[in-house]
């Protein structure tokens, strides 16, 4: 073979080479693509559901990240729970064991803060609801007691009440509420447990204040309602709506809540698998360990 034709044919083969090479590199998917394919559909909406109420905008990627949010900053990093009224020994694990998934979830230092108690409340903002409980103003909570101790370096602030919340006169109640702009929200433990906390009802009720709790701050991080698949952050009105969303984040809301607060996602997953499993929570699980599947 001449100089030439030897010349020609290396060439050749490198070109041929690099371009499988390119395209094989081209072809990998990153973290977020990979996990796209476990998002479950969203079905059509039902009547009486959150979307068939409700006529939202679908929040892109790039809408996101054109949008004034708080996020996490040197100083003002950490996540607070504020107890507020009188809880029992299963109230405060639940409540415990919330602040280790919010740790978890948005990979952020979170703590509890001392509790309130119930007296915080003036009369005013007290009513009796329908079936004879008493119900608390949720547009008190945040804007005379949470915003007003919000913690120099709390990046988000999510009250916890034993006590039922309602949102204005003419609804019955509300799960939880924020002022994004604020950084602040609350949400009640009230009816995720029906009223009474006990160890037959506790998984479900934890699993109902996890979800509602990572809502809310995510709301607080600038991620609107998921419009993009079945997630913890689509609307929800009535607690079998919330039990039908599940506690994992789309690859969308993931992908969001990542170019905010830059952690390793296999680290997150591993960690919400090792929750899940302590607190028998099999449905999360499956879920969690589908998605480090797509990491294998």
């Amino acid at each position: 073979m001449s100089q030439e034709k030897y010349n020609f044919s290396s060439l050749l083969f490198f070109s041929t080479l690099f371009i499988l090479l390119f395209s094989c590199q081209k072809q990998k998917k990153n973290y977020y693509e990979s996990v796209a394919s476990n998002d479950i559909k969203l079905s059509s909406p039902q009547p009486g559901s959150w979307r068939y109420r409700h006529d939202e905008h679908f929040q892109t990627y790039a809408d996101f990240q054109k949008l004034k949010k708080i996020k996490p900053e040197p100083g003002k990093n950490t996540i607070y729970l504020q107890p507020i009224g009188k809880f029992d020994e299963l109230q405060k694990k639940e409540i415990a064991l919330t602040k280790e998934y919010l740790k978890i979830y948005f990979q952020l230092e979170t703590k509890i803060l001392p509790v309130l108690p119930n007296t915080i409340f003036p009369g005013k903002v007290k009513r009796n609801s329908k079936e004879g409980h008493q119900q608390i103003l949720a547009g008190y909570v945040l804007d005379s007691i949470l915003i007003k101790r919000k913690p120099k370096d709390a990046v988000a602030l999510m009250g916890i009440t034993e006590k039922d919340l309602f949102p204005k006169p003419e609804w019955n109640y509300v799960f939880g509420m924020a002022s994004y702009e604020d950084g602040v929200g609350v949400t009640s433990i009230y009816r995720f447990s029906n009223g009474s906390l006990t160890d037959s009802n506790f998984n479900q009720s934890l699993l109902r204040l996890i979800k509602i709790s990572s809502h809310e701050i995510g709301h607080m991080f600038g991620i609107s309602h998921c419009l993009n698949a079945d997630c913890v952050m689509n609307g929800t009105i009535s607690l079998p709506e919330t039990d039908a969303h599940p506690a994992r984040a789309c690859s969308l809301c993931q992908r969001k809540l990542n170019s905010s607060i830059p952690y390793d996602p296999k680290k997150r997953l591993l960690e919400l698998k090792g929750f899940f499993e302590k607190q028998y929570l099999n449905t999360e699980l499956s879920l969690t360990e589908q998605d480090l599947n797509r990491l294998q």
